[in-house]
């Protein structure tokens, strides 16, 4: 029993005398008591009466006794059942006075305030903003709120289902009976509402609806619950009130201040269930991840986290990329305030968090959004526009402005709640074409009969503009698997407006020819150098991702050909020349040590093959490329333009070398100089054109034996000899060592 309990009889001191009412009123009170659609708050509570006094109506089924308590907890009035209506208590107050139910219950005795004595609590300026697609408002409106009225506190809840012709919430608190909780239709806006008075945190509940043709739907899970159970319950959670005390500050003004301007980003990808498991073989909750995950994430020198998504999602092989409670971190690895403890203990490390977000699709679990009125509410009602063919899921309707402010309300929740730095909108590219995934006739053309999906271009572009006028700083990254034309251009210029765009191209094609065994690379040269012909046409991130290592792909490590001293040497020359590649940076855990299994979301990193010489010696090489990264303005400071990068030799096929130059356009650093041997051959005097005369610097050598290679290079520092080459007045004459890069910079 939720609120006191106590073991007296509210009907002590005789029976009241019966009452009357017509016929329609009977039928109307016994369809409510039997949990069929009506108007709850038109029969139940106070309601005055032409003589002055107050009927009293309560549906307590399976009560024994009810009674009418004043402020000072004496009893004012004693309840009668309805004879026709079972588990409907009636009564009067001789005047409108305040007052509190006692209910005798089999078990126990409850004192608790009536829910039907409470006026609507919803904003009428919310619901029309919600109506608008504001996903502020939304936030606002809906899901489970702790409330107070008066000195009455307790919970909101409000929930959108236009269709349905009755809603009941259902939980521990009611027996998860649905005759006993029905809410109040706000018919302008779809939005049913109820106000349970002493209601707390902690509280499991659901939605019982039925539909427009009077079938009782499946429970359904609140979608905008900001907790949910442990899978495999179905059930949302009222959450605590978030008590976490933010000590960020300095990170987020720190963020504000360099919105805009160039930052190095060099980001590290995990699974939070996978990363390292506890000594039960269980996922660390949030206070132990990070606990580990930080000092190891600032060891390796990486700017950002970016963590799978971490929405609740009820089926673990999904990975996340398929959720359910798009408000919810999901209770795998603890509550919401755990979740904030570790946002804001990576930012007072100086380690940003990015989330990867899913707003392309949902699951068709029964609990979930599927027809959550009983209508294609946040889906499409005909497949060819409603069905994801290739995953199995549901699309959302991004011309429906309440579905718009769902998914940016969500967005918005994320940032301003947790503090995160930033979203990786997954599947952007299902989103933007109608035919994705789609053979002929399997899908509907757009007004113009093209195959764009005109509203999700809206919704994306209405997504990023909200996030960077609200939260300055914040990163939108799209995962974009297509050439659309744009997708990092400003929305005012006709782009969606992502801060970037992963460049799913360029893993690709690399990754082909890092497979290739070294004697067929030089018919294949043109895979390592073809990114750079639209390397700045958008923002780009280069994403060695989960993707890269999962799905019988196969670890980076376990893809690169030869004997174990060539796969290394392999995955460190490819690692560094990405380093010096244009694009900001993206490795997926367990690449930083080089792992051999490809990555299992059932099992953790293979944390004793990570202590192998070998494989610390990968991770050494990724600490030194993340901290000359930071230290290097060449890298990162123009990366967006042109102008910062010069190629020295992209047409060596026979050599299977690459060089490159990478300048500071908009600073005065010095250049920085790259250069690939993908070949297990040493090229002794190896001429290369420079920009700068004098003495310049092996800054890094992946074949370095600090790192695990055969320790051959050029002793650290080398001159300029003065023969014109590659477009410059000087070289260097280099020893190129086997499968490796090298990175030089001149002396100031």
């Amino acid at each position: 029993m939720s609120d006191r309990e106590h073991a007296v009889d509210p009907t002590a001191g005789g029976d009241p005398a019966a009452d009357t009412e017509d016929d329609g009123d009977g039928l109307a009170l016994q369809a409510l008591a039997r949990g069929e659609a009506i108007d709850a708050f038109a029969w139940l509570g106070p309601h005055p009466q032409a003589d002055g006094t107050v009927r009293v109506r309560v549906l307590a089924p399976g009560a024994e006794a009810l009674g009418l308590l004043d402020a000072q907890g004496k009893l004012i009035a004693r309840m009668r059942t309805h004879p026709q209506a079972e588990g409907l208590f009636e009564g009067e107050l001789k005047q409108p006075t305040p007052y509190r139910l006692r209910i005798v219950w089999p078990d126990a005795v409850q004192e608790c305030d009536d829910p039907y004595a409470f006026e609507p609590m919803l904003d009428p300026a919310w619901l029309q903003d919600l109506a608008a697609g504001d996903g502020a408002a939304l936030r606002t409106a809906l899901g489970a709120h702790h409330a107070r009225v008066g000195e009455v506190e307790g919970v909101r809840f409000a929930v959108w289902a236009p269709q349905a012709r009755r809603v009941a919430l259902v939980g521990d608190f009611n027996g998860w009976d649905a005759r006993r909780h029905p809410l109040r239709l706000h018919p302008e806006a779809g939005v049913w509402e109820l106000f349970v008075p002493g209601l707390h945190g902690g509280e499991h509940y659901q939605y019982e609806l039925q539909a427009a043709d009077g079938s009782v739907l499946p429970r359904k899970a609140d979608p905008v619950a900001r907790c949910s159970a442990l899978a495999p319950s179905t059930a949302s959670v009222v959450p605590y009130a978030d008590s976490h005390a933010w000590g960020d500050a300095a990170w987020l003004a720190q963020r504000e201040a360099q919105a805009g301007s160039a930052q190095p980003l060099s980001v590290y990808e995990l699974h939070a269930g996978s990363w390292r498991h506890d000594g039960n073989g269980q996922p660390l909750h949030w206070d132990a991840l990070a606990a580990e995950l930080i000092p190891y994430v600032r060891g390796l020198g990486f700017t950002h986290i970016e963590l799978l998504p971490i929405a609740e999602y009820p089926f673990g092989g999904s990975w996340g990329y398929q959720p359910l409670g798009l408000y919810a971190p999901t209770a795998r690895h603890g509550d919401a305030d755990g979740f904030a403890r570790f946002v804001d203990a990576c930012h007072q490390a100086g380690i940003g968090v990015l989330l990867d977000w899913v707003g392309a699709h949902f699951p068709d679990d029964a609990h979930g959004l599927q027809r959550f009125d009983g209508s294609a509410l946040y889906e499409h009602a005909d497949p060819r526009e409603g069905v994801h063919r290739e995953w199995n899921t549901l699309v959302y309707n991004y011309g429906r402005p309440e579905v718009v402010a769902y998914l940016i309300g969500s967005a918005l929740e994320w940032i301003e709640r947790f503090h995160v730095d930033g979203l990786r909108v997954d599947a952007v590219a299902a989103m933007l074409y109608r035919d994705y995934g789609r053979n002929a006739g399997e899908w509907i053309p757009n007004a113009h009969g093209g195959r764009e999906n005109l509203e999700a271009i809206a919704f994306l572009r209405r997504l990023n503009d909200e996030i960077a006028q609200r939260f300055p700083g914040v990163r939108t990254i799209a995962e974009e698997s297509t050439a659309w034309p744009g997708a990092t251009a400003p929305t005012q210029q006709g782009g969606l407006g992502f801060s970037h765009k992963w460049n799913m191209g360029w893993a690709h094609d690399t990754l082909r020819y890092l497979q290739r065994d070294p004697l067929y690379r030089q018919h294949h040269h043109s895979e390592m150098s073809f990114g750079l012909v639209y390397a700045f046409s958008e923002h780009f991130v280069l994403p060695l991702s989960h993707d890269e290592v999962a799905r019988g792909k196969g670890s980076l490590l376990a893809r690169m050909p030869g004997d174990a001293w060539q796969r290394f040497a392999n995955l460190r020359a490819y690692l560094a020349f990405m380093w010096a590649h244009p694009g900001r940076k993206l490795l997926f855990m367990g690449c930083e040590f080089g792992q051999w299994q490809d990555w299992d979301h059932d099992r953790p990193l293979d944390w004793v093959q990570a202590q192998q010489p070998e494989h610390r010696g990968i991770a050494r090489l990724v600490a030194d490329l993340n901290r000359q990264l930071r230290a290097l303005p060449a890298l990162y400071r123009s990366d967006r333009s042109s102008d910062g990068f010069e190629w020295s030799i992209a047409d060596d096929h026979r050599n299977s070398v690459f060089a490159f130059v990478r300048h500071d356009r908009d600073g005065d650093a010095p250049p920085l100089l790259a250069v690939s041997n993908f070949t297990p051959n040493v090229h002794h005097d190896y001429r290369v054109g420079v920009p700068r005369s004098g003495r310049w610097r092996e800054l890094l050598n992946s074949d370095s034996g600090y790192y695990g290679g055969s320790n051959q290079g050029n002793g650290g520092v080398l001159s300029t000899l003065p023969q014109p080459m590659h477009g410059h007045a000087q070289a260097l004459a280099l020893t190129l060592p086997p499968l490796s890069t090298l990175w030089l910079q001149p002396d100031l």
